[in-house]
């Protein structure tokens, strides 16, 4: 009997405990001015020229400044330069505004532009983001408001560039050391820097000095939540403002308790081959698992049409996107035939994807891996950690003979995504086929890379991308559809470049 009072009591206490907690959390939530975002994944780094995923990207905007920046639209506007102009076809020169300050209170001068530039180009940080900006001479300091860059060779994306180009402050930096700088980042944006709990969250607060004005959201947090179901669940529980890459079939849930913002994204999903490895050398053996791959179904099926099929790596809104390719199709008949003709009657590949990064990706990576093995193909299907992941892909170490992986061109021109993914000269180029055949498409990148006239640039892009969709370099999945889960206290405009800008973010 006294062990069934015990028993009753603690159940007691405990569902008193749920109740006080489930009304203090409301009230706690309803009287917050912090602002909770969810991610798929943590930031990578915080020191932006380390990087180039967007979960740290979201992260660092909100800490960091841009030369240049796009507007909702996504047209090149004032950032912290605020005037522009070609002096000639190598040569800009820039103005910025005086008033600017990083959040230590020191003033930011084109001593810190010049010092972030070649910061990135100096081979010994080893910056991913080096191939972005070595077409780049020279940065001439005219005063502490003006200064020149000049290119090695005429460049239709510098604008473009500067427009990702965040500036840290140079004392900073060379005082406290790079690994310091990744952790505890100081920059000049709208929302300074508080603490980083790793894989757990990232705390920012105003800058009330900010050179626009101080932010209405007093303190922003960003989360990583790799589950989706989970991340809806939070913000129905009224435990996030933003979470990104909602899955489509769980609008409705969101609609109940809040808004769903959707937009047309820059992001094309796909799958690399590691062409040199010995499964997928073959390009029969490309062609046939590209034909088992249904692009269409994983859209209608696991996106309900909320993505479009893409047949190529680039944007149909980047210039130099091939509308003479046509999606490939799914043919199990066609693709055994070509297995059979490469001798691979008994193939084993190995198929990675990172989890949660991008939405229902976990989910399309077990469908293209079910799909596979329709063929009789063996996959050993790998989900990895996406530091992990990204690493490998960055460092050229990449350990599968297929993956997942999602991108989109800032710049708005194929060029920037086709120097990525195949000039030799780069370690994420895994697409090597022969010799010959790679010199060829490095040459017409290299060509392009300097054509300012964008007919003939894109011509030369097109050229390249048919050249690469005959290699079967990637099995072509889809362009997305950006769809972000948003409480019913925060007013949020979603961007096609994926930014999450906090500053023009309001609570209602």
């Amino acid at each position: 009997m006294k062990k069934l009072t015990k028993v009753l009591i603690t159940v007691l206490i405990l569902v008193l405990s749920v109740s006080l907690f489930g009304c203090n959390q409301e009230e706690v939530v309803e009287n917050s001015r912090e602002l909770i975002v969810l991610q798929g994944t943590d930031a990578t780094t915080l020191d932006p020229a380390m990087h180039s995923d967007t979960p740290s990207g979201n992260v660092g905007h909100q800490i960091f400044d841009t030369v240049l920046k796009r507007d909702v639209e996504m047209n090149i506007v004032e950032g912290i330069a605020k005037s522009w102009h070609m002096i000639d076809e190598l040569s800009w020169e820039f103005s910025i505004h005086e008033n600017i300050k990083f959040h230590d209170g020191s003033a930011l001068t084109t001593e810190d532009i010049k010092f972030s530039i070649e910061r990135i180009v100096d081979p010994s940080t080893q910056s991913p983001r080096i191939s972005h900006y070595d077409f780049i001479d020279e940065v001439s300091i005219i005063d502490e408001h003006s200064f020149k860059i000049i290119t090695k060779e005429p460049s239709p994306v510098l604008l473009s560039r500067l427009v990702a180009l965040e500036v840290v402050p140079k004392d900073y930096v060379e005082n406290v050391g790079n690994s310091k700088f990744a952790s505890e980042p100081i920059g000049s944006g709208p929302f300074r820097f508080k603490s980083w709990v790793k894989d757990e969250r990232i705390e920012l607060v105003a800058n009330e000095e900010y050179f626009l004005g101080a932010p209405e959201i007093e303190k922003v947090t960003f989360k990583p939540v790799p589950e989706a179901a989970a991340r809806t669940m939070a913000l129905q529980a009224g435990e996030a403002d933003i979470i990104t890459n909602l899955p489509p079939h769980n609008i409705e849930q969101i609609e109940a308790v809040g808004s769903v913002a959707e937009v047309a994204s820059t992001r094309v999903i796909f799958l690399a081959f590691t062409t040199e490895n010995e499964a997928v050398s073959d390009v029969r053996v490309r062609r046939a698992l590209e034909l088992a791959v249904d692009n269409e179904s994983i859209v209608q099926n696991i996106f309900s049409g909320k993505a479009t099929v893409s047949n190529q790596i680039i944007s149909v809104f980047d210039i130099g996107h091939n509308s003479n390719i046509t999606n490939r199709g799914h043919d199990l008949e066609k693709a055994q035939s070509l297995l059979v003709d490469a001798g691979a009657n008994d193939l084993e590949i190995t198929l990675k994807s990172p989890s949660g990064r991008y939405a229902m990706d976990k989910e399309v990576a077990e469908a293209a891996a079910a799909q596979i093995e329709a063929l009789g193909v063996r996959v050993n299907l790998v989900f990895e950690d996406f530091n992990t992941y990204v690493s490998k892909i960055i460092n050229g170490t990449m350990d599968a003979d297929l993956w997942l992986i999602g991108w989109g061109s800032a710049t708005f021109d194929a060029g920037t995504t086709l120097l990525q993914w195949l000039h030799t000269n780069n370690p994420t180029a895994y697409y090597r086929v022969d010799e010959e055949t790679n010199n060829k498409v490095d040459a017409l990148l290299e060509e392009a890379l300097i054509t300012v006239d964008d007919n003939l640039r894109e011509q030369l892009y097109e050229q390249i991308i048919e050249q690469v969709v005959k290699d079967v370099a990637f099995i072509n999945l889809y362009q997305q559809n950006d769809l972000y889960g948003v409480s019913s206290r925060v007013n949020f405009t979603p961007r096609g470049d994926e930014i999450i800008d906090i500053f023009t973010t309001s609570w209602k």
